[in-house]
């Protein structure tokens, strides 16, 4: 053993990844998740897969995290925070504990892999927060998961007509989010095919600037989809409740040139991913730089600095899906180990 130890923050798909990669070299870790559970975000995503496998996945995070548990290298520290942080050669770190008093570590690296924060729909004219059937994506994902197919919220019936409006907080010059979240187009294509193999009564329209691809063979699965999906390039400009509790959609139809009003039993927004919400603080307590868009300077990838042993994973770095987060977290663990000179 030469004796090594890491401090990994963050213990979702990426903090996982890291913490791993870390432990097959023999570096000791303690992995810091603020949450009292391991998995982040993607501990709600659901399986896509129909027939056969659609390279979602989420089938990543229960995989890593018993491995993290199983594994003797690594220490996690659940409902924990970096509350402060020296450096004099080694990293000294004080963390607070929502389940019982303060600790202490020691590490010699340090990879910051915190995530990140999802838009809050409740500034657009959607009505999200006022209307029960109108939900998150990710809402509808832990649907999915938990129960198999989608329901109504308000009453827990099958919708006959549900919708997705994409692009919500991001790509949008009014929020100040002009950058893509990547995942959201193809993650709604998936859970809409999902949903018409065990519910194809159900109708599903996709609303959307343009549809971002997503993974190898992505044209084919888009034209696929779109004999199953109906897919309006535009975005709606209002939701309002009807009084039998069905929610009137506005839009600009593309095919008419006109403005229409459609009714919708059950509309799902898909959200932006936006920088999370510890990591101005954590760039503080470790020196890290931040872009204009407040996620770390996407110029500087995985690597933070060498000289400093501060390194970066996952979507701290911008907008991401799942395999993209364990490469990146592979190529922080990478320069981390390099930086140790293991």
């Amino acid at each position: 053993m030469h004796g090594k130890n890491a401090l990994v923050i963050g213990g979702g798909i990426a903090g996982l990844c890291a913490a791993l990669e870390l432990a097959r070299f023999d570096i000791r870790v303690e992995l810091v998740e603020k949450a009292a559970v391991l998995g982040g975000h993607a501990r709600m995503l659901t399986c896509k897969a129909t027939d056969a496998c659609v390279r979602c996945g989420a089938c990543f995070v229960e995989e890593r995290l018993k491995a993290v548990i199983e594994n003797p290298n690594i220490r996690v520290h659940l409902g924990s925070r970096v509350e402060s942080v020296k450096n004099s050669g080694r990293f000294s770190v004080v963390l607070s504990d929502s389940m019982g008093p303060a600790s202490s570590c020691e590490a010699d690296a340090v990879i910051i892999a915190s995530g990140f924060s999802i838009f809050n729909p409740g500034t657009k004219p959607y009505g999200f927060g006022r209307f029960s059937n109108v939900i998150t994506n990710l809402d509808l994902e832990g649907m999915l998961k938990i129960q198999g197919i989608a329901r109504r919220p308000s009453d827990n019936r099958t919708p006959e007509k549900l919708a997705f409006i994409q692009c919500v907080g991001s790509r949008d010059a009014k929020s100040g989010h002009l950058w893509c979240s990547r995942i959201c187009c193809g993650s709604a294509l998936r859970m809409s095919r999902l949903i018409k193999s065990r519910q194809p009564d159900i109708a599903i329209s996709i609303f959307y600037i343009d549809m971002q691809s997503s993974g190898r063979d992505f044209q084919k699965f888009f034209d696929e989809s779109r004999n199953e999906l109906r897919l309006i390039r535009a975005i709606p400009a209002d939701v309002f409740r009807t009084e039998n509790d069905r929610l009137q959609m506005t839009y600009f139809d593309p095919a008419s040139r006109e403005p229409k009003d459609e009714i919708f039993d059950m509309i799902v927004l898909s959200v932006g991913l936006c920088p999370g919400e510890d990591l101005k603080g954590l760039a503080g307590l470790f020196g890290m730089e931040l872009s204009d868009t407040g996620f770390a300077d996407a110029n500087q990838k995985s690597m933070i600095s060498t000289q400093s042993g501060v390194f970066a994973a996952g979507t701290v770095l911008g907008p991401m899906g799942i395999s993209e987060s364990v490469a990146s977290a592979g190529k922080a663990a990478w320069e981390a180990v390099k930086y140790l000179k293991i």
